[in-house]
């Protein structure tokens, strides 16, 4: 059998791929190579794949092609008519990054909502040593304990993230954008009652035609003007430029986002424009990639492999 890596960048040189070679060759390459990529799968029987469409185009010379394993849990790259009509298996990964989205929801939020940037630069500029006073709180910040956190998307990482929300003694509400989460435990609302009532609103939704451009500017202006937003979801689910303008103007306090509507970021995306860093932390889409979660995504692919060789159907995506 012959299993064949087109991303390993995606998941970093620190991770362990020796249980692989226990199952035949393999073969890795760093990244796409779009004039390489269907040559490199040619004679693959397993395509392990993060971000390289998976179409006619690029798959159909690839005779052998059994199985292709996502090595994240959103499908959208691959095309299932396709797929299906060549009998070819999909699998994808699900629950690895969860805690490590979670701990980054909130690491972006602190960084806003206690002016982290400013009070680091404080210190370390030298004003601080020049100070005949022991503390100093210019910018003004403030405790998470009675505030209300309203999630968009109550999927496993929303609730991850209510529980902690809880911890820290917020009231936590969530608004369904398909509909289908039910959970008696958290207040279900209208969208627009969530941004209203929200002193930090959190986006953990998947792009859909329901989610795209889903905060705009409309929305931005119904939330507080004390308000965070954090988007941990997708891009595209938040008009950048809306985003940009309503924080320039002081329609919410703040933002953290760890996903943005092009990736890498476009050089003239409007939000490099935002320069204050009490206002805006941008992250390169890292809230899945702790070690750990990394770590967890490779023995998940694996795992996959070898229940397909066994004829189970773990993790195998229906479309």
């Amino acid at each position: 059998m012959k299993i064949v890596f087109l991303e390993t960048d995606t998941l970093g040189d620190d991770v362990d791929y020796s249980p692989f070679y226990d199952l035949g060759e393999v073969i890795r390459y760093p990244r796409s190579d779009v004039q390489e990529n269907a040559k490199r799968i040619l004679e693959a029987d397993v395509l392990v794949v993060n971000k390289i469409p998976m179409n006619e185009e690029i798959l159909k010379h690839a005779k052998n092609l059994k199985l292709i394993c996502l090595t994240a849990t959103g499908t959208n790259i691959v095309d299932f008519n396709y797929t299906n009509q060549r009998g070819i298996t999909v699998a994808n990964v699900k629950s690895y990054s969860t805690q490590s989205v979670v701990q980054h929801t909130f690491a972006l939020l602190f960084y806003i909502y206690e002016k982290l940037s400013h009070y680091d630069r404080f210190v370390k500029s030298g004003e601080y040593a020049a100070s005949d006073v022991f503390s100093h709180f210019d910018k003004k910040f403030h405790e998470l304990f009675g505030k209300t956190w309203g999630i968009i998307g109550l999927g496993e990482i929303g609730r991850g993230v209510a529980e902690v929300a809880k911890a820290f003694g917020c009231n936590v509400i969530y608004y369904s954008t398909s509909g289908r989460n039910q959970n008696s435990e958290v207040e279900q609302v209208s969208f627009e009652t969530l941004l209203e009532r929200s002193d930090i609103v959190s986006i953990h939704a998947p792009l859909n035609e329901k989610t795209e451009n889903l905060i705009g500017m409309e929305a931005l202006k119904r939330m507080k003007s004390s308000a965070v937003l954090l988007n941990l979801g997708r891009g595209k689910i938040i008009e950048e430029e809306a985003l940009v303008t309503a924080l320039e103007t002081g329609e919410i306090a703040g933002a953290g986002l760890d996903v943005i509507s092009e990736e890498p970021i476009h050089p003239d995306n409007p939000l490099l424009r935002m320069k204050d860093s009490t206002k805006l932390i941008v992250t390169p889409h890292i809230a899945w990639a702790t070690v750990e979660a990394r770590s967890r995504c490779l023995e998940e692919v694996h795992k996959n492999i070898i229940s397909f060789l066994k004829g189970e159907e773990r993790n195998i995506v229906k479309a």
